[in-house]
């Protein structure tokens, strides 16, 4: 099997990185500037088990050939539409698309880009970030990457793409339920942007403000109520677990949105937020704790654009 990583952030270059330290067929596409970055020092990683360092094969949108069996798409959401033209040259008549990107509305674009067959679902679960000299940085020791079929049915493709992601240093899940797993990402995620992005701060600093807990819970409540309507509704042992996490006495979590928002970087506010919106609106659901920390991100988001 051959991989095609597009791009090598702190979603691909971990994962992707992991796969080249396993000795995968694995080739990155990336914008000419990171290409030379890559091919002069490679891809580093700083794992929370230790350093290292990849010399992985690199190809740039120019010199792309259909001869990928699967694209692990790593980008953030509001850079799909570039995405997708870049690699566009690369999606064969067997290939299979792996977007890892937040929330779910880009299942729908790259459908009607490449077909609906081409497009798995697909999620990862790790805490990365890319620092100042490009090296990619580690933050928690969790490091999942799940992927299925949208049906729930175990493909001979999906078969050879989990025994391709075996022995690769983090944990490779084929799940017979990718719908739901998509949805409770997304719902933890979401309440986890939204309440510390709202905030400016952690969970412990939140949970340690009157009120905090009660804020928290009645963001995930929207958020909840609109998975639960979804068709593919989170399991109940989940739910709980993840309501206990965000309001936990003393946590550091934050939400690589909120990263993004502090260090001045455009957000996903549209395909994390604007979307669960919209899905409210569309099941008869009143979300007005959600409505107000989405207009709140697009105050910030607009000024970003307004700048660019």
């Amino acid at each position: 099997m051959r991989l095609l990583v597009v791009g090598a952030g702190a979603t691909g270059g971990y994962f992707g990185g992991r796969l080249a330290e396993a000795g995968k067929d694995v080739t990155f596409l990336l914008r000419p500037k990171r290409a030379a970055q890559v091919r002069e020092k490679g891809l580093t990683i700083l794992a929370t088990t230790g350093e290292f360092t990849v010399k992985p094969q690199v190809v740039t949108a120019d010199a792309l050939k259909p001869e990928y069996d699967a694209i692990l798409l790593t980008v953030k959401a509001f850079a799909l539409d570039s995405a997708m033209d870049d690699m566009a040259a690369a999606v064969g008549a067997g290939t299979t698309i792996l977007p890892v990107l937040n929330g779910m509305r880009h299942f729908d674009t790259l459908a009607a880009r490449f077909g609906a067959e081409k497009v798995a679902g697909s999620l990862c679960k790790v805490a990365t970030t890319l620092d100042a000299e490009g090296r990619v940085k580690q933050l928690g020791p969790f490091q999942q990457l799940i992927y299925g079929e949208h049906d729930g049915s175990v493909s001979a493709r999906m078969q050879a793409l989990d025994a391709f992601m075996q022995g690769a240093f983090f944990t490779a899940t084929l799940s017979s339920n990718i719908r739901r797993d998509l949805w409770e990402k997304w719902l933890m995620l979401s309440t986890l942007g939204c309440v510390t992005c709202l905030m400016r701060g952690t969970i412990g600093e939140i949970e340690a403000t009157p009120g905090g807990v009660a804020f928290v819970n009645a963001v995930y409540e929207e958020i909840l109520a609109i998975a639960r309507a979804s068709g593919s509704p989170p399991g109940e042992a989940y739910v709980e677990e993840t309501r206990a996490m965000l309001t936990k006495k003393g946590s550091a979590s934050a939400s690589s949105m909120y990263r993004d928002l502090t260090g001045g970087l455009p957000i996903e506010a549209d395909q994390i937020v604007g979307d669960l919106l919209k899905r409210a609106g569309e099941a008869g659901i009143a979300t007005p704790m959600l409505a107000a920390v989405y207009s709140h991100l697009r105050v910030y988001q607009n000024r970003i654009e307004a700048k660019a």
